[in-house]
């Protein structure tokens, strides 16, 4: 269906029709359909402007096609059309979205060949996305041009300023030293200001000076965010501080401030460290009465917390609540459940859970093969220690299935497993297997071997052909 058969324009046609008409479609397609007919059906009469190309690059921009939003920029000067310095910016804070900043300057740097000179706006905008990406020696570059370029000092870039020098424990008195210079230049820090600094003190252990300047913030009327009174939170938890930052929720709510997600996250980690795991469970019913939803991070501390404390039939119940809130728990949380029941000999209540891992699709990537190894190896150890044989091998078998390295001590715990139960045949399979997958026998493992199979004269061919095979695997050279 060509353009011209989907919209039908009044003979007077206006930018204002054309740009109410594509800032309303949610369809990027079709708003590209409804810009090209535009011109398409009045090629002699209606021209793009300032604020149809606008929004056209805006709705390109924020379904990330930035090469069609550029091509429009260029086809802006091919026309005439005169740029304002606000659809540049609408391109460098899409790049900054998706985390390419390094494509948010090359757009900055464009302006003057547009003939668009960059105010303090477009500066603060490009200095603000490099800070956010940690590009901190090219960001202190551009802020040095920006000086250069002779643009004052202001709150807004300050701010930044400090944020940047904030980040790094080595510049943190660089920021101070600018905080205390700003009245200087006429600026008065605001709540950003002290909320940055008190964040980077917290994140480098600082406490003390971090709550100097809750102080002082609070004595010059400065209302601290939710984000500067959970920094100072998770600070005092890592400090080891949890009642003062129990006092400060209180003193939150009670200044009209709803603590979120990472407010109660921070209180029940720091819970958790001090061996309080029910208060900090305590702490997450009442997040829930106040409509915070719990994230994985919530979640994980919790489980972790109650694991360490044994409180096993606790932390099932807090990944039961996980999963139905529709919150999918990663191979970590399994692991930590699963650990947490070997480590209370409950093997056949990890191996369900090692199931359940595995039907509800957790499976291993390179961050976490180690720890599928790892307790898989463990919960197949347990259920042999623990006369559990069949279940053992049932894991041993989904094990190599799914190409889950088996170690020499698993291998030993199932020989020995199952020679003392007289099954001779899996104990042949799983030395066979074991030296198949690279694992020797040591003397141990291999005298119980022996003496299983001697007491049956009838499979003792089967024990000589093994021995063979074991032979020439210990011949081959090491290279």
């Amino acid at each position: 269906m060509g353009s011209k058969a989907m919209y039908k324009w009044s003979k007077q046609i206006t930018s204002s029709q054309v740009e109410q008409l594509i800032h309303a479609e949610k369809d990027v397609t079709k708003a590209t359909l409804i810009f090209d007919s535009a011109t398409a059906e009045y090629s002699n009469g209606f021209r793009h402007d300032c604020r149809t190309f606008g929004v056209m690059i805006s709705k390109l921009t924020s379904a990330n096609q930035f090469r069609l939003a550029e091509n429009l920029l260029d086809r802006m000067k091919e026309e005439k059309c005169a740029i304002a310095e606000d659809i540049f910016l609408t391109i460098c804070r899409a790049f900054g979205r998706v985390h390419k900043p390094l494509d948010a300057v090359r757009v900055f740097h464009k302006m003057n060949d547009f003939s668009c000179k960059p105010t303090e706006k477009s500066y603060i905008t490009v200095f603000a996305i490099l800070v956010e990406e940690n590009l901190l020696k090219i960001a202190l570059r551009f802020y040095k041009d920006m000086r250069g370029m002779g643009i004052k000092p202001s709150v807004a870039s300050l701010n930044i300023l400090i944020k940047a020098l904030c980040k790094n424990s080595g510049t943190i008195d660089a920021a101070l030293k600018i905080f205390h210079e700003m009245p200087k230049h006429g600026c008065t820090p605001d709540s950003y200001t002290y909320g940055t600094l008190i964040n980077g003190f917290c994140r480098i252990g600082k406490i003390n000076e971090a709550k100097e300047l809750f102080k002082e913030m609070e004595e010059k009327g400065c209302l601290p965010s939710v984000v500067t009174y959970t920094s100072l939170i998770c600070g005092l938890c890592q400090s080891s501080n949890v009642d003062e930052a129990m006092e400060l929720l209180e003193e939150m709510k009670t200044n009209g401030i709803e603590p979120n997600v990472f407010t109660y996250s921070s209180l029940m980690n720091g819970l958790c460290k001090g061996g309080h795991a029910s208060r900090a469970v305590e702490l997450l019913e009442t997040m829930i009465r106040k409509h915070q939803k719990p994230n994985v991070i919530t979640y994980s501390t919790l489980i972790n917390g109650l694991c360490k404390e044994a409180k096993l039939q606790e932390a099932v119940e807090i990944l039961d609540r996980m999963k139905l809130q529709g919150v999918k728990p990663d191979a970590g949380l399994y692991g930590k459940i699963i650990n947490g029941f070997c480590d209370l000999c409950k093997f056949q209540e990890a191996a369900n859970f090692l199931d359940e891992m595995v039907l509800t699709g957790v499976t291993p990537i390179r961050l976490t093969w180690s720890l599928h190894v790892r307790i898989h190896n463990m919960v197949v150890q347990g259920l042999c220690s623990s006369g559990n044989p069949d279940r053992a091998f049932q894991l041993y078998l989904s094990m190599q299935t799914r190409g889950i390295s088996i170690n020499a001590e698993t291998f030993d715990f199932l020989v020995k497993c199952y020679c003392k139960k007289g099954d001779l045949h899996k104990v042949y399979r799983i030395v066979d297997e074991m030296v198949l997958s690279g694992c020797v026998p040591d003397e141990g493992t291999w005298s119980i071997v022996i003496n299983g199979f001697w007491d049956r004269k009838k499979v003792r061919e089967a024990t000589q052909s093994l021995w063979i095979k074991l032979m020439g695997k210990l011949d081959e050279p090491v290279i």
